[in-house]
């Protein structure tokens, strides 16, 4: 008798854009295994707590949390993994036999491509665009692993925002970098790596034109990484400006490759078929383009 499927899926607000259906079932099938993958657009936060009990009902085995529910889903849980506890943020759900457990990946995730500039890191300051989940992720691999001078976020509203109760964050408003000669400016100039945690620039949105940071600023050069979390498209406004600027660039291509992967250890107890999974993104990826 042949196993029953597992079915994953990934739970979010209007993300029929996302690769992570491509990711993991590439996976699944170059291991053979009894899986598959989709997604479950859910439309309001108030109907997320009734998809979970489904998936305890439903015996589904495992969720991906992404755009705008990663901190909606905590309090729905039953438990969470220590990453996931100390960021107050879920992209990982694993359902132990209706027993749901969130774990947080987007930390290592993120953390990955950057580690190769670890020294250059070390010591200077660092610039994150954005206040929600994955601009947690960022500040605590920043603090465990990489020891910048400091941490400046900028956020659409920071005299409205709660969650960034750390003193040691410089807060400032993303309006601020319109104005070149403001002290935002400057902290972003100066910064020695600048995250986009937002999600401007995603194909699909009425901002996918646009970059976080505005072109005509000057606000980006030779000696920065400019690191974009949005991984639809590949080269998306901001990375192409950084790269115009002679930035170093990493794409969100990478962190959503890496946090997939330790996504998959945990639903699984297998490594990805990396190479394999690459390959199929970038030809995904291609086809898109044209």
């Amino acid at each position: 008798m042949r196993p029953a499927t597992k079915i994953y899926g990934l739970i979010g607000r209007a993300v029929d854009y996302s690769y992570s259906p491509l990711i993991h079932n590439t996976a699944f099938e170059q291991l053979s295994l009894p899986c598959r993958y989709t997604i479950f657009n859910i439309a309001e936060e108030h109907l997320v707590a009734d998809a979970l009990k489904g998936a305890r009902a439903l015996g589904i085995a495992g969720f991906s949390v992404t755009i705008p529910y990663k901190k909606t889903v905590v309090p729905l849980l039953d438990s969470l993994s220590e990453e996931a506890k100390s960021i107050q943020a879920v992209n990982t759900i694993v359902n132990h036999e209706g027993t749901l457990v969130g774990h947080n990946t987007d930390i290592a995730g993120f953390a990955s491509p950057l580690l190769p500039h670890a020294r250059s890191i070390q010591g200077r300051p660092v610039a994150i665009l954005g206040s929600g989940g994955a601009s947690l992720a960022a500040i605590e691999a920043f603090r465990t692993l990489f020891m910048p001078s400091e941490i400046t976020l900028f956020m659409r509203n920071p005299a409205k925002e709660t969650r960034m109760t750390d003193p040691a964050i410089k807060r400032c408003a993303l309006g601020d970098l319109k104005e070149s000669g403001s002290q935002s400016s400057a902290l972003l100039r100066d910064a020695a790596v600048v995250i986009n945690a937002t999600p401007v620039g995603t194909l699909g949105r009425p901002d996918a034109h646009m970059s976080p940071v505005p072109a005509e600023s000057n606000l980006l050069h030779q000696g920065q990484i400019i690191y974009d979390m949005v991984y639809n498209p590949l080269d998306t406004p901001l990375l192409l400006a950084a790269r115009k600027a002679g930035a170093v660039t990493i794409p969100g291509m990478e962190m959503l490759l890496a946090q997939g992967a330790a996504a998959f250890r945990l639903w699984t107890n297998l490594e990805m078929p990396m190479d394999a999974v690459r390959s199929a993104l970038l030809n995904e990826i291609g086809a898109t383009a044209i």
